[in-house]
């Protein structure tokens, strides 16, 4: 009698045990290699730009950065981008975290004021707010139109432009509100500056 309930035990637990472990690899194998290769596989044909980190690259082939990630810009030629958390490294984008009432954030804020009023030649008053502040990721790679204005003075001069003929390539990269409801008027950067170096080589 004990036997037979034990045999019964076995061929039950046998039964529990082996479809629970059938559906735990359809789980791993399904949906976490076989789902991810195709949605990969399926994205990369569909929207390889996109997929590739959408990297913006010159005339010979080398990548100059990516049209979703802030970069600096050296000199006084080129658009200045949102100040980063992260010193513009992908590998570490991150904010500050600081809150308002952190006197550490005030004086940033406060050095970032000073240093845009001295580089553009404008009011403290006048300053955007997001050229001395930095984004929740340390990598945004757009600037609000009032930040990319105040700068227009200073790269035509650089260039030795007319603020009229800057104002024509900032215009042409000015992008509305996402399907004319989300979001803000913006203006990314990295593609500003490139226009503005194509501009220069135009005949």
């Amino acid at each position: 009698m004990n036997t037979s309930v034990k045999t019964s035990s076995r061929a039950a637990g046998n039964t529990l045990w082996r479809p629970a472990v059938g559906l735990s690899l359809f789980g791993l194998l399904g949906t976490g290699l076989v789902y991810a290769v195709l949605a990969t596989g399926l994205a990369g044909a569909l929207f390889p730009d996109q997929a590739d980190g959408s990297l913006i690259r010159d005339a010979h082939g080398r990548i100059r950065g990516s049209q979703h990630l802030a970069q600096p810009f050296v000199g006084d030629g080129y658009f200045q981008a949102r100040p980063s958390a992260a010193n513009y490294d992908p590998m570490a984008a991150a904010g500050s975290n600081m809150a308002r009432s952190n006197p550490d954030l005030a004086k940033r804020v406060s050095e970032a004021t000073a240093a845009v009023v001295a580089r553009e030649n404008i009011r403290p008053a006048d300053v955007p707010g997001d050229l001395v502040t930095q984004s929740g990721s340390g990598l945004d790679p757009e600037l609000s139109p009032a930040a990319v204005q105040v700068q227009v003075r200073r790269v035509a001069a650089a260039r030795n432009w007319s603020q009229a003929r800057v104002q024509a390539v900032v215009d042409a990269q000015l992008q509305g509100r996402q399907w004319g409801v989300f979001g803000q008027p913006r203006v990314n950067v990295l593609a500003l500056n490139r226009a503005l170096d194509h501009d220069s080589h135009a005949p």
